[in-house]
């Protein structure tokens, strides 16, 4: 894929019925690009069809995938974008929502992405697969999220490093988008509001197809300016990373932000000496 320009491209869009997914749809479409969708909602009749499939069953995956490539007579970009998210301190074992986020976050786009790399291996394609801030800055109470999408983004590491020669790999990295993937953690009293600072959906979009169309794949891409800044203090200065998150976790705690969260029991005791 030479990148510059989208017109007649031919793109797999995973999660395409969510916030992101139907503008992801749209902004690809009206650059003239071919989009088929997947997503456990399916919407076979709109304009950008989704067809309906459960990213989370190994059966079901490559027969969606060939149904799309087919429909598209090719494929020149996947865009693993389905995701999921929900409160999950560390300090606890893992549960049906730990196991959910780790289905949708990094196994839904593993098994999408090997159905996907025969036709993007002979057409030369790309690869982008949408991670998360936290992928790089983890925040408490969220444990579940932040491996996940660490761990989709050492997927990528990997798949770079096998299929890189042919298949361009990139990594985008929002941080908070206003959107249903936050309605568990808000409803737990876990609210990223004061932590992480939204971004309009618009600008993550605009990251993506700039991803799509640069001249080569980069390798990672932040969507704002501070998303850099982020990203850079994560990765070079943990330590100081670790120590603003835990100035502002104090700052919260202290506030009672996260009195009324049940999940957040333990470190509000030992924050409080109990």
């Amino acid at each position: 894929m030479s990148g510059r320009t989208l017109a007649g491209r031919r793109v797999l869009v995973t999660g395409a019925s969510g916030t992101f997914g139907l503008h992801l749809g749209a902004a690809l479409s009206a650059a003239g690009a071919r989009v088929v969708g997947l997503d456990l909602h399916a919407r076979p009749d709109d304009d950008v069809p989704v067809l309906g499939c459960d990213l989370t069953d190994p059966d079901a995956v490559p027969a969606a995938v060939r149904a799309a490539v087919d429909r598209l007579g090719g494929l020149d970009l996947l865009i693993n974008n389905a995701g999921v998210g929900g409160p999950a301190p560390a300090e606890l074992p893992p549960d049906e929502v730990v196991r959910r986020q780790l289905e949708v976050n990094l196994l839904a786009a593993w098994r999408t992405t090997a159905a996907a790399l025969p036709p993007l291996l002979t057409a030369r394609g790309r690869v982008i697969f949408v991670a998360s801030r936290m992928a790089v800055l983890p925040l408490p109470l969220a444990a579940a999220y932040g491996v996940s999408k660490r761990a989709l983004v050492a997927y990528a590491d990997a798949l770079r490093h096998e299929v890189g020669t042919h298949v361009g790999v990139s990594v985008v990295y929002p941080s908070m988008v206003a959107s249903p993937i936050h309605d568990s953690t808000a409803e737990a009293g876990l609210s990223l509001q004061g932590v992480s600072r939204p971004e309009p959906v618009e600008g993550v979009v605009a990251a993506i197809l700039r991803t799509a169309t640069a001249r080569r794949a980069p390798r990672d891409v932040a969507t704002t300016t501070r998303g850099r800044l982020e990203m850079a203090v994560g990765r070079h200065a943990p330590a100081l990373a670790d120590r603003l998150v835990r100035r502002t976790l104090a700052a919260r705690l202290a506030a009672g932000d996260l009195d009324a969260a049940p999940l957040a029991a333990g470190m509000l005791g030992r924050h409080r000496g109990r």
